[in-house]
C-alpha cells in the first residue's frame, strides 16, 4: 500500500508539473502567467512579449497584426517566439517588467530583455524582430531572392554595394542597425542591379505605394540616409490611426501639415488627393497628415486644436517640439496653391504662432474664483499690486474635479481681499506663449510686486493653500499626483 501511495504522489507530482508547463495559445501567440513565464523565457532564445490590457483600444488594434506576425514566424520555422501577459490579471509581473502603459512590448533575448520600439504592423514587427535576431541587411545574392524580399515586404531598403568596405557601404549599414521600422538589403549580384536598373553604391527604397521607389540622392551618411527611409518610407500623405501614429510622432520630421477631414464627405478626392504635388516638394520638411473628424476617436485631437467639426475641412500646422506649436493658415482656401503658400510662409518663419483662447465670459469675475482666458491672462495676473494664484485645469481631469470644492472655498475666503486673487483658466482651450503646461491640475502664485512665477507642491487642502498664500511654507511637501496630457498618439 505505501509502494501504492508513494507511486499515486510522484504521478499526481508529475502531472502538476506537466500542467505547469503546458502554455496555451491563441491565435499563434504564447499567452503567459506568472506560473510559466520564467521556463518560457528561459526554453526559447527570442521571445517578444506584449503586455496589454483588455480593455485598451490600442492593445485591441494591435491583436490581429500581432496575431499576423506570429503566423508569419511560424511558417518561416523562425525560432522568435511572440506572446502576451493580461496585465490586469498578472499584475506582478507587470510591477516586475515596470510597464506603466499598454501596450508595452519587451523583446527577451537569452533571458535579457530591451524594450521593442518598432511599428505595430505585422510586417513591421517581423522585420524588426528579423534584425534583432540576425544581420542587419539580407544579403540578396540573387533576382529570385531580390524579388521574394521585396514582394513580402510594403516597404523594403536596398543597398547597392560591392565593395562593403567603403564610407557610403558602412554608412549603409550602420542606418539598416539604426533604423528598426523596416527592413534592409544588400546585394552586389549584377544580375539585380540590371533587374531594377540601379547603380553601385546606389540606396533604393522600394515600396508597395506612390511612385513605388526612391533612389537616395546626396552625400549618403547615417543621418542622410535615416532622414531619407523614414521620409520615404510613409505615403506622401499618411492617414492618421493607432497603427500610423507612433510612425508619425516617432519620425525625424517634426513639423506636420494636418488635413482636418470628413471621408464621408468626399474631402479626400477634393482637397487631398491635388495637393500630393505640394506634398511632393516638402517631403523631407513636413509630413502631411489626415485626420477624419468622421471618427469618434479623433474628438480629443480636435479639441487638442479648439476646433469643431463644423470648421471641417480645414488645416493646421504642428511643430513637435516642447511646445507643440501650432500654427493657423491665413484662408480656409484648400487649394494646392494657397497650401503651398501656407507651407512656405511656415518654413521661412513669416506664419505666427496660433494661441487659442475662449471668449470672456462676461460674468467672468463675478464669482470668487475669477474664470480666465489666454485674451485676459496678463492683464489680471501681471497686476503688480496683488498676488495671482492661476490653477490651470483640463475638464476632463480627474484630479482637477476633484480639487474644485477646495479651490472654491479657497476663493470664497479670499473674495474680499485687495490684494489676493483667485483665478483659473483651462489650459486645453487658451494658450499663452509665456506658459506652458504640460500636466494637470498646474498651480502658480504670480507674486505682487515683481510678479515672480512660483509654482504650488503642496498638499491641495484649504489649509495648505492658506499657508502658501501667507509665505508660511517656502518648504512645500510633495506635490500630489498630476493627471498628464493625452499622449501625442491619442491627444
Amino acid at each position: 500500500m505505501r509502494l501504492l501511495s508513494a507511486f499515486a504522489l510522484v504521478v499526481a507530482i508529475a502531472t502538476v508539473a506537466i500542467a505547469e508547463e503546458e502554455v496555451k495559445t491563441e491565435d499563434g501567440v504564447l499567452v503567459l502567467t506568472k506560473d510559466n513565464f520564467d521556463s518560457v523565457i528561459a526554453d526559447n532564445e527570442f521571445v517578444l512579449v506584449e503586455f496589454y490590457a483588455p480593455w485598451c483600444g490600442h492593445c485591441k488594434a494591435l491583436a490581429p497584426e500581432y496575431a499576423k506576425a506570429a503566423k508569419v514566424l511560424a511558417d518561416k520555422e523562425s525560432s522568435i517566439k511572440l506572446a502576451k501577459v493580461d496585465a490586469t490579471v498578472e499584475p506582478e509581473l507587470a510591477e516586475k517588467y515596470g510597464i506603466r502603459g499598454y501596450p508595452t512590448l519587451k523583446f527577451f533575448r537569452s533571458g535579457s530583455h530591451v524594450d521593442y520600439t518598432g511599428g505595430r504592423e505585422q510586417d513591421t514587427i517581423v522585420s524588426w524582430l528579423e534584425k534583432k535576431t540576425g544581420p542587419a541587411a539580407k544579403e540578396l545574392e540573387t533576382v529570385e531572392a531580390a524579388e521574394e524580399f521585396l514582394k513580402e515586404n510594403n516597404v523594403a531598403v536596398v543597398g547597392f554595394f560591392k565593395d562593403r568596405e567603403s564610407k557610403e557601404a558602412k554608412a549603409f549599414m550602420s542606418t539598416a542597425v539604426a533604423v528598426d521600422d523596416y527592413p534592409f538589403g544588400v546585394t552586389s549580384s549584377e544580375e539585380v542591379y540590371k533587374k531594377y536598373e540601379a547603380k553601385c553604391g546606389s540606396v533604393v527604397l522600394f515600396k508597395h505605394f506612390d511612385e513605388g521607389k526612391a533612389v537616395f540622392e546626396g552625400e549618403a551618411t547615417e543621418e542622410a540616409l535615416k532622414k531619407f527611409v523614414t521620409a520615404q518610407a510613409l505615403p506622401l500623405i499618411v492617414d492618421f490611426s493607432h497603427e500610423t501614429a507612433q510612425k508619425i510622432f516617432g519620425g525625424e520630421i517634426k513639423s506636420h501639415l494636418l488635413f482636418f477631414i470628413s471621408k464621408e464627405a468626399g474631402h479626400l478626392k477634393e482637397f487631398v488627393e491635388p495637393a500630393k504635388e505640394v506634398a511632393k516638394k516638402f517631403r523631407e520638411q513636413i509630413l502631411f497628415v489626415t485626420i477624419d473628424a468622421d471618427q469618434e476617436d479623433h474628438t480629443r485631437i480636435l479639441e487638442f486644436f479648439g476646433m469643431k467639426k463644423d470648421e471641417v475641412p480645414s488645416l493646421r500646422i504642428i511643430r513637435l517640439e516642447e511646445d507643440m506649436a501650432k500654427y493657423k493658415p491665413p484662408t480656409n482656401d484648400l487649394s494646392a496653391d494657397k497650401i503651398l503658400e501656407f507651407v512656405q510662409s511656415f518654413l521661412d518663419g513669416k506664419v505666427k504662432q496660433h494661441l487659442l483662447s475662449q471668449d470672456l465670459p462676461e460674468d467672468w469675475d463675478k464669482e470668487p474664483v475669477k474664470v480666465l482666458v489666454a485674451t485676459k491672462f496678463d492683464e489680471v495676473v501681471f497686476d503688480k499690486t496683488k498676488d495671482v494664484l492661476v490653477e490651470f485645469y483640463a475638464p476632463w481631469c480627474g484630479h482637477c474635479k476633484q480639487l474644485v470644492p477646495i479651490y472654491d472655498k479657497l476663493g470664497e475666503k479670499y473674495k474680499e481681499s485687495d490684494s489676493v486673487v483667485i483665478a483659473k483658466i483651462d489650459a486645453t482651450a487658451n494658450e499663452l506663449e509665456h506658459t506652458k503646461i504640460s500636466s494637470f491640475p498646474t498651480i502658480y502664485l504670480y507674486r505682487k510686486g515683481d510678479n515672480e512665477k512660483v509654482e504650488f507642491k503642496g498638499e491641495r487642502t484649504l489649509e495648505g493653500f492658506v499657508k502658501f498664500l501667507e509665505g508660511e511654507n517656502d518648504e512645500q511637501p510633495e506635490e500630489e499626483e498630476k493627471e498628464d496630457k493625452p499622449a501625442k498618439d491619442e491627444l
